[in-house]
């Protein structure tokens, strides 16, 4: 997938995301739960992925080949008014659940929409900071992953509501195969996993090409060669299912399944979320 593919990809989720939390909490209702994010409401999607937003922008703007202070307030631009502060979601005071400002939405909005002109701007070769473990360095790697957590979170809040759309099948393809290549060594990393003992799971999608075999050595993970030996467990679905399953938003039970069952539940063991 392209860069402006998924610059293309990015804006259409963003726009649904959007139009879904305005839905949720717009009027000064109560901010509803979040029943794929336990212990959040839509208020605090809200303010979560806009604050990832504008941080993001912060150093593909400035950029920045270190991270900055994720706590300096000056990178948010959050609202003057006293009061709408005061109405704004915390993250140390989840879930908020009292009547969202409007300023919320519009600064999700602005927040999303700088950074794709941002990114489109530097194209996909600009060097900047990232986490990736595999020292991937550039703009490219900033859309890829928040392209993907834009989406989530989009379905996060139509979810919410009761109807949450597939994804676009190329994409969430593309998704998946990112959680082998980036999330899945990041993860182990940060939360210090047990190594491997060999564990070997096989993904295969059912509604176009695409099978990934994945492999635990030590404190390796990593892709194996397309071949057909064997695999403790293989786990079928679409392209959003597996991408659904993969950030736990979709049990397992969902897919069709077929070796040891109980090699998926340690899949999260490996892969600890975040």
């Amino acid at each position: 997938m392209d860069h402006h593919t998924r610059l293309d990809v990015f804006e259409n989720e963003a726009a649904a995301f959007a139009e879904a939390v305005r839905r949720a909490a717009d009027g000064g209702r109560e901010a509803p739960p979040v029943p794929s994010c336990p212990g959040w409401s839509v208020a605090d999607l809200v303010g979560h992925l806009g604050s990832v937003q504008r941080y993001v922008t912060h150093h593909l703007r400035e950029r920045l080949t270190a991270p900055c202070d994720p706590t300096d307030p000056q990178l948010y631009a959050l609202p003057a008014d006293p009061a709408v502060r005061a109405a704004w979601p915390r993250p140390d005071r989840t879930p908020h659940r009292g009547p969202v400002p409007q300023e919320l939405f519009d600064w999700s909005q602005a927040a999303a929409r700088d950074l794709a002109s941002v990114l489109r701007e530097l194209g996909p070769h600009a060097p900047v900071w990232t986490w990736s473990a595999q020292e991937e360095h550039t703009s490219g790697f900033w859309l890829r992953m928040q392209t993907i957590e834009q989406a989530v979170h989009r379905w996060d809040a139509q979810a919410a509501l009761g109807y949450p759309a597939p994804f676009d099948p190329d994409f969430a393809a593309d998704a998946v195969a990112q959680t082998f290549e980036v999330m899945a060594p990041a993860r182990r990393g940060w939360k210090q996993a047990p190594p491997g003992t060999g564990e070997r799971y096989r993904f295969r999608r059912t509604d176009g090409p695409g099978t990934w075999t994945v492999e635990f050595d030590g404190d390796r993970v990593g892709l194996a060669p397309q071949d057909t030996a064997p695999v403790d467990v293989e786990a079928a679905g679409t392209a959003g299912d597996l991408m659904l399953f993969l950030w736990q938003r979709l049990p397992a039970g969902r897919l069709h399944v077929t070796g040891d069952a109980a090699r998926l539940d340690h899949w999260f063991t490996l892969v600890p979320p975040v």
